[in-house]
This record gives structure tokens, C-alpha cells and sequence, in this order.
């Protein structure tokens, strides 16, 4: 007697589709031809509208930016005199200020923000990743004015106390050294502005970093960590690398809010149109803090197209930040994709 095989999805006769069995043509599609042209025409508008944003913008501000261009050309960008009563403008001071307080902000968050994000991701107990997660990330909802009047009212006295004065008296008579600190002891200028960019664009760059550091593949952690690598070798020999794209963009995206930062700035800078020296303790001024303070009181004329070519020169300098960025970012992608 045959013996009978049971059944399985091997064996058993391949099934019609219904439609086809009952002799009935397929289904048609649900959704009408011209709601996928609706769609594409709404896409491209939205793509079409932001490029007429900005060279909208880019057009406002050479029309405004017209009359001190007329006036002063390109020597308005290293010239230092700013003097609303005399009608002489120069955009080196503020244009100094700006770039100082965004490369010192860098020089601070982005260690910070490493160590944030290596904490986070290797070395933070599973119930403290969480809280101290959100608790960095709420940093960045806090509003910028509150940074500046805490940074005015309670951390500039303290940076006088326990570090400018400390310096002076320590560096007063030495050269260069003491020029760097020199000051009145009030903590407000460019190290006091940039700190607090500082405070302000860490839960941004840690942010971005601690997400890029958890997408690295854990078979390449755990191969390093089982040949005996140390949580530091790890990090920079296997998660750098990996995640090395995602960090450059994340150091970006801090450094282009550093650049437009305003309210915090105007509060601890010192708003002073004036460079005396290289100190790092002096008040000066930025492109942001100008613009807030001045452009209400501007009048028609060289103040007002001045105040704008300040804004054009800083939309500018983003553009350049954005640019080198966008290369770099390139650049790291072929290296992968020819070692690949």
C-alpha cells in the first residue's frame, strides 16, 4: 500500500488566485491619478517656495545693504570705527566678537558634549541614561533671555571672582599673558559670551552625538571590547569612525546657532563698539547684539544700511559654515565609499 505523504506548503497544489479563478479582472487602484499629481505638484511648490525665501532674503538685504556698499565697499569688513554722531561705519569689531565667542563656545562644547554622549552610550547605568537624557535635552528649551540674564546676574560675578581677577593677579605682568586677562573685573566680554554659547549649543551637539553613537552596529563594540580594547580605544578606533559624518554635522549645527545668537550674547558681551585689545575679558560687541541694540533706534541712511550689511556680512559668514561643512561631510563619504 503507497504510502500517503502528509500535507505541506511543498506538496500541495498550488492555489489560484480568486480573481483568477473566478475569472475576474484585478483590482483597481483605490486612489485617483490625480491625487499623485497633487501631491508632486504640493512637494515641488514647498521646494520652489523655500529657494524664493531665500533669495527673497538674500535680495532684501543687498537692497538694504545698498547705500554702505555704495559707501564703503569691502574695506567696511576690516575697518573698526563704529560712530553713529560722526557717520563712519566699520564692521570689524562686531564681525571679531562674533567669531571669537562662536570659536570659544566650540572650544568648550564640543569635549563636553563628547564626554555627554560617551557617558550616555558606555558608561551610564541603565537608570540614569534616561533622566540625565531628558535633562540634557531640556536645556535646549529653555529660552535664550533666561541664558542671558543668569549668565549677566549670577555668572559673570562668579567668573570675576574665582577667574578674572585670580588671572590678573597672577598674569598681571606678564607679557602677552596679561594683556589676554587684562580687564575691568566685572566677568563680561568675549570669554563670558562665549561660555554661555557654550551652555547653550552643548545639549544640541550631545544630542546628535549620543543619537550617532547608538546606531554603531554593537558586533563591532563587542569584537573590539572582547580583543581586550579599553572603553576609550573603543570610542575613538571604532564609534568615531563609524559615526563620523553624524558628528561633524551635529559640531555644525551647534556652531550655526552659536553664529546667530542674540539675546544671551547682548546680555554678558558688554556691547561695546570699541577694540582695544586681545582680551579676552573685555567687553566688545557681535553682528547679533548690534543689530539688537541699534536697528530700532537706526535712522534712514548709512546707520540703517549699515546694520544691514552687518546681518548680510553674518547670513554670509552661515553660508560659508554650511559650505565647508556640506564638503566635509562630502569628502568623509568618498573616504568611506573607497575604502568600502
Amino acid at each position: 500500500m503507497a504510502a500517503t505523504l502528509p500535507a505541506t506548503p511543498y506538496n500541495e497544489p498550488a492555489k489560484m488566485d480568486r480573481t483568477q479563478s473566478q475569472g475576474r479582472p484585478p483590482a483597481k487602484r483605490r486612489v485617483a491619478p490625480w491625487a499623485d499629481t497633487l501631491f508632486s505638484l504640493l512637494a515641488h511648490s514647498a521646494a520652489w517656495l523655500t529657494l524664493a525665501l531665500l533669495a527673497g532674503i538674500i535680495i532684501s538685504l543687498v537692497i538694504g545693504a545698498a547705500p554702505a556698499i555704495r559707501e564703503y565697499g569691502l574695506s567696511f569688513l576690516w575697518t573698526s570705527d563704529w560712530d553713529p554722531v560722526q557717520n563712519k561705519y566699520g564692521g570689524l569689531v562686531m564681525i571679531y566678537g562674533t567669531l571669537v565667542t562662536s570659536l570659544i563656545a566650540l572650544l568648550i562644547a564640543v569635549p563636553v558634549s563628547f564626554g555627554i554622549a560617551l557617558f550616555l552610550t558606555e558608561l551610564s547605568p541603565g537608570w540614569l541614561k534616561r533622566p540625565l537624557g531628558t535633562a540634557i535635552e531640556l536645556l535646549a528649551a529653555i529660552p535664550s533671555i533666561v541664558y542671558g540674564m543668569w549668565g549677566l546676574l549670577v555668572f559673570s560675578p562668579l567668573l570675576s571672582s574665582y577667574v578674572q581677577q585670580p588671572l590678573q593677579s597672577l598674569f598681571g605682568g606678564v607679557p602677552y599673558l596679561g594683556a589676554l586677562f587684562s580687564g575691568p573685573p566685572v566677568g563680561i566680554g568675549l570669554l563670558s559670551a562665549g561660555i554661555i554659547l557654550a551652555i547653550m549649543i552643548i545639549p544640541f551637539i550631545a544630542s546628535v552625538m549620543r543619537d550617532v553613537f547608538e546606531v554603531t552596529p554593537p558586533l563591532l563594540k563587542e569584537s573590539a571590547y572582547g580583543l581586550g580594547s579599553t572603553t576609550w580605544e573603543v570610542m575613538f578606533k571604532v564609534v568615531l569612525p563609524y559615526t563620523k559624518t553624524g558628528v561633524v554635522g551635529g559640531v555644525m549645527l551647534g556652531l550655526g546657532r552659536a553664529l546667530g545668537e542674540t539675546m544671551a550674547v547682548t546680555f554678558v558681551i558688554g556691547n561695546q563698539n570699541q577694540l582695544n585689545s586681545a582680551s579676552l575679558f573685555e567687553a566688545a560687541n557681535s553682528i547679533t547684539s548690534a543689530l539688537a541694540n541699534e536697528f530700532a533706534e537706526a535712522g534712514e541712511g548709512l546707520h540703517q544700511a549699515s546694520l544691514i550689511y552687518l546681518g548680510l556680512v553674518l547670513f554670509f559668514i552661515t553660508f560659508v559654515v554650511l559650505a565647508c561643512s556640506k564638503l566635509l561631510l562630502a569628502q568623509l563619504k568618498r573616504g568611506e565609499g573607497a575604502r568600502a
